[in-house]
């Protein structure tokens, strides 16, 4: 009976993390399993973060696996609003999440978020900067953000999972889910990589983005009804701080959305990390690219996504294979993460390291190669994030220079949006999913949401 649970949680993301929170403060004494294949939090050591030294494509990455799931070394933002960050307001209403998203917002702050929201003020700016978007053929979504910065937003996740220990939740790290057990349609428990059995009557699959091409496997092996959703591919882009500054001094992070003259695509800016640096992930091998701002260490540097979004129609349903492949030509090319500059991009030739070196904007990620992004992205993702550049370059003068460096390919890899009840259970009974590898959320709260919304509709079965 030592393998056998009350409730099984696969992934230590936030989804994961906060449903077990939810579990333990029902006090019904719940006997809780999390598993997650990559490291516990004091574990996660990226080898070429610590040593500035290549990436070694560590198995699994310590970077995006692992307890905290990727937001343990990411910016750490909180986006308080149900505008972004997912699609849960269409299961719960917008109401509803809402109110949620303040639930997890004072828990956050409980573990020691910082009390600072960026949005809040500066009522006069915001309106200004609005108008001048609207000029620019762009969107600007004003948001609540609450800013935990890399270094403290470890330090939360550490205090959380000391706290779930504590009150006996059992947490295996390095141990990788391979199987969902069921029997006449009704969730038994799941089966490890290695062959472990744990049974539960209660699973809450949450493995995050990482995890999306797994779950998707099993919900097809499952027949779990599935609907594509766009995959987001683009470019990480950095330059001096000192262009952005009147954004990030209001906003933190400034959400601009822009649909292409050429193609009609939504483009979006993502996940701006202020005074920040560029950083490797790996992905199953497969070597992307994301930013992120530490609570401490500050560079002279900005950096932000442009994603192009793309949707697909019937007969293609593999939208996570086709991100993978777009960023394996970079690694093809490049051996990695591709990095040149605007200025070169524009005139046609691929950068050099001499060429580079005379930038305005230095590189805060070393290992990345010069090269040429034109040979990477198709013509309409290219076209999408260049007309992005020049449009927020009337927002934010200096963004569109030939001093501003590209790095290529970042991407998201969301999974299809499996079919969910509004309690986030799936087809088969007492199977729950939640978070970003399940399709229904983009971000940190919101998944953070999801979590607690699959652990109250739990909670209250029991």
């Amino acid at each position: 009976m030592k393998n056998q649970y009350d409730i099984i949680i696969v992934g230590a993301g936030p989804a994961g993390i906060f449903a077990a929170l939810e579990f333990v403060k029902s006090k019904a004494g719940l006997k809780i399993l999390i598993i997650d294949k990559g490291r516990k939090i004091e574990k996660r050591v990226c080898a070429a973060r610590e040593k500035n030294s290549p990436c070694i494509k560590c198995s699994p990455c310590s970077t995006i696996c692992g307890w905290g799931g990727a937001g343990a070394f990411s910016d750490g933002k909180l986006t308080l609003s149900a505008e972004v960050g997912g699609s849960l307001g269409m299961y719960i209403g917008e109401k509803n999440l809402e109110d949620l998203i303040r639930y997890i917002d004072r828990t956050y702050l409980d573990f020691g978020a910082p009390e600072q929201v960026f949005g809040l003020e500066y009522a006069e700016e915001i309106h200004e900067m609005q108008r001048r978007a609207v000029l620019s053929e762009l969107k600007l979504l004003p948001v609540r953000i609450r800013h935990m910065g890399t270094g403290r937003c470890m330090e939360i996740l550490q205090r959380m999972q000391e706290y779930l220990l504590a009150r006996g939740v059992d947490v295996r790290t390095s141990c990788q889910a391979g199987e969902v057990l069921v029997k006449d349609n009704v969730v038994q428990g799941i089966v490890t990589r290695d062959g472990e059995v744990y049974n539960a009557r209660y699973v809450i699959l949450a493995p995050g983005r990482e995890g999306a091409e797994w779950l998707s496997r099993e919900a097809r092996q499952l027949g779990l009804k599935m609907s594509v959703n766009p995959v987001d591919i683009g470019v990480r882009v950095e330059l001096p701080a000192a262009v952005t500054d009147h954004l990030t001094r209001v906003f933190y992070e400034a959400k601009f959305i822009y649909y292409s003259k050429t193609f009609s695509d939504k483009v979006r800016t993502f996940c701006m990390n202020p005074n920040g640096e560029v950083v490797l992930e790996n992905n199953d091998g497969l070597v992307t690219v994301n930013g992120h701002s530490h609570a401490y260490n500050k560079t002279e540097n900005t950096n932000f996504a442009v994603l192009v979004s793309k949707s697909f129609t019937e007969p293609f349903k593999e939208p996570i294979a086709y991100g993978r492949y777009i960023s394996s030509l970079a690694n093809l090319l490049g051996g990695g993460v591709i990095i040149q500059s605007l200025g070169d991009l524009a005139a046609g030739r691929r950068s050099t390291r001499d060429r580079l070196s005379k930038c305005m904007t230095v590189p805060t990620l070393a290992e990345a190669t010069p090269g040429d992004l034109s040979l990477v992205f198709p013509y309409r993702h290219l076209m999408g994030i260049v007309e992005m550049l020049k449009a927020l370059n009337q927002v934010a003068p200096g963004v569109y220079s030939r001093h501003t460096l590209l790095y290529g390919v970042e991407a998201k890899f969301y999974s299809s949006r499996l079919a969910l009840s509004n309690c986030l259970e799936t087809n088969v009974k007492n199977l729950f999913a939640a978070g970003d590898g399940a399709g229904v959320t983009r971000g940190l709260a919101q998944a953070s949401v999801a979590g607690v919304l699959a652990a109250r509709e739990i909670t209250n079965r029991i």
